[in-house]
């Protein structure tokens, strides 16, 4: 099987390399530009792909690029982390189709920052590889497995937690995509909940004169920790005071 890879961060890089340990055809890799991509480096070097069949993620709707893509003859296209939107001129190029892998319990927080969301609202956490079509992570789902959040949990280690799930669950499936039958249940996505990367701004700011209730403030403070990042914040004599919360069970913990 001829694969297209577009990948992005740590799951992007491991999936891929974990693919051409298994002696897979990668005959093209999309990629993000440096200044938006993360481990970028990594996955060009694990993709043994050379130069002229590398492509910019953010070009994927140039005729010229969708032509020399299309001329790789890949049969599937594989999306790892990968921030960009795909259209139907791309996503019919690939006759076993497009499939991503989405850290997020789908139909639950489609979109951006599904492990904020899964804290903050309560939301089953977890991971999913699916079809792509021309929505937003609602394509077809051909395998997931659910995560459960703790409550000593961040938006940091949730973040890790579903790092190793999806990579687990995408060497499990792989078989399964590989034969070129996997399975495909229809998402609910109006059961469902989905986010875009502003969300996020919506719960940022702490008002210190609002009334909230304990659970629904720590909820916010762990979710929007995720060192280097700022997160959460409250406004002070002019001046903003970013806070990040530490959790830890304690020895009396049953």
């Amino acid at each position: 099987m001829k694969i297209l890879y577009l990948g992005n961060n740590w799951i992007g890089w491991k999936v891929l390399e974990w693919l051409v340990q298994q002696n897979e055809e990668i005959v093209g890799l999309v990629i993000h530009p440096a200044s938006a991509g993360k481990y970028v480096d990594e996955i060009i070097r694990a993709s043994n792909v050379a130069p002229e069949r590398i492509f910019d993620g953010s070009q994927l709707r140039n005729p010229d690029v969708l032509s020399a893509i299309e001329a790789l003859q890949a049969d599937l296209c594989l999306s790892i982390l990968f921030n960009y939107i795909l259209k139907s001129e791309f996503i019919r190029l690939f006759p076993k189709g497009v499939l991503n892998l989405h850290p997020s319990y789908l139909p639950y927080n489609r979109g951006q920052y599904p492990n904020v969301w899964s804290i903050v609202e309560g939301t089953p956490a977890g991971t999913t590889i699916h079809y792509i079509d021309e929505g937003v992570d609602t394509g077809d789902i051909v395998a997931q497995k659910r995560i459960p959040v703790d409550s000593v949990d961040t938006a940091e280690s949730l973040y890790r937690k579903l790092e190793q799930a999806s990579l687990r669950l995408f060497q499990e499936t792989w078989p399964l995509i590989k034969s070129g039958q996997p399975p495909r249940m229809k998402q609910t996505v109006e059961n469902g909940t989905y986010h875009r990367t502003k969300d996020v701004e919506k719960i940022d700011q702490i008002d210190l004169d609002q009334e909230y209730k304990a659970r629904d403030l720590i909820n916010i403070l762990r979710a929007r920790t995720f060192p280097p990042y700022k997160g959460a914040f409250f406004e002070e004599e002019g001046k903003r005071i970013y806070m990040r919360l530490e959790l830890e069970y304690g020895d009396d913990s049953t």
